[in-house]
């Protein structure tokens, strides 16, 4: 698959030019760069700003566009307006051409066989298909099934949309896994201090002023909330932030008891967890305690972030994402 850049831009030019292309032609022609460090040095040399990992993607798909792929390769490319694909065949080698595209000039000559709509396809290479990324390797199972929509011109039979459920329901679900490890690694990267205002932020958009500890010993107590700001007004909850990869033990959920008043509440958070001995204490406690984890923390800045105040919502920005229900 190559994609003809976001919207299908270049879905026209690939088609009328009989040929694919991508990007990133500020390093020059790849005949010169043999190998593909060679290739990742260029990358690296032209995006210094670049984090290792995109590094290593766009040097893939150089080293691969130039490459591996073959003469004779199934090749792919969509236009998302129409939602269509052009299917064709690698017809020569590498070339460098800024004439073609200034933005991509590297390109590969295509044999372009016919378009196809892609309700012809099944749920499944649809998905697969529906990568982001400028190119990737098709699999046997999307191969065969472009192989049998070429030669079909109706959709796949009802049953498609059941399967068609099944493969959404499980992107999503893969989607949102990865959106919830992506928000935990966002909020492992904050100060503590930062992470301090977090937690308070959070507990104003349940509906409690909050009191933070300045920095320095907060004798055993980061944050304080209630209904009147001040600790009079019950309910009063002491809140402990720790912000560590270590999971925190029996001893210091013992600490944290030791100096509070038989009508507090407790909140000791920890983004490294706790241990078994640590959750035992807390359930014995003398006055209710409530433990969160990262993954609870997680959880509550989701479900309030829309209360949450601009100052508490830019630590962590996140953005709404519509799915179909």
């Amino acid at each position: 698959m190559v994609r003809a850049e976001r919207g299908g831009r270049l879905y026209d030019l690939f088609k009328d030019r009989s040929l694919v292309a991508i990007g990133l032609g500020e390093i020059g022609d790849l005949s010169r760069l043999p190998s593909r460090d060679k290739i990742a040095a260029a990358v690296v040399q032209s995006r210094p700003d670049w984090k290792a990992q995109a590094v290593a993607m766009s040097t893939g798909q150089l080293h691969r566009f130039r490459s591996e792929m073959k003469i004779g390769d199934v090749v792919v490319t969509y236009d998302p307006g129409r939602r269509i694909y052009l299917v064709g065949e690698i017809a020569g080698d590498y070339g460098f051409d800024p004439a073609v595209d200034p933005e991509d000039p590297h390109v590969r000559p295509v044999r372009w066989h016919r378009e196809i709509s892609r309700d012809l396809l099944s749920a499944a290479s649809r998905n697969s298909l529906g990568s982001i990324s400028a190119l990737f390797a098709l699999g046997k199972d999307v191969l065969d099934d472009i192989e049998r929509a070429l030669t079909s011109e109706r959709p796949l039979p009802p049953p498609a949309a059941a399967e068609s459920a099944v493969v959404e329901e499980d992107v999503f679900q893969d989607i949102q896994a990865k959106a919830l490890e992506f928000i935990k690694d966002r909020i492992a990267a904050l100060s503590w201090s930062d992470m301090q205002e977090l937690v308070a932020g959070l507990l104003r958009a349940l509906g409690y002023k909050t009191r933070v500890s300045p920095t320095g010993p907060d004798q055993g107590k980061d944050i304080v909330a209630s209904p009147d700001g001040f600790g009079f007004e019950p309910p009063r909850i002491v809140v402990e932030v720790k912000h560590r990869q270590g999971a925190i033990g029996a001893q210091a959920i013992r600490s944290f008891l030791g100096g509070r008043h038989p009508q507090d509440k407790g909140l000791y958070v920890s983004t490294g967890g706790f241990t078994r001995d640590a959750r035992y204490e807390a359930d014995r406690a003398s006055i209710p305690l409530s433990l969160m984890t990262g993954d609870d923390l997680v959880t509550a800045i989701i479900e309030q972030y829309e209360k949450l105040d601009l100052k508490t919502q830019q630590l962590v920005p996140l953005k709404k994402v519509y799915w179909p229900a």
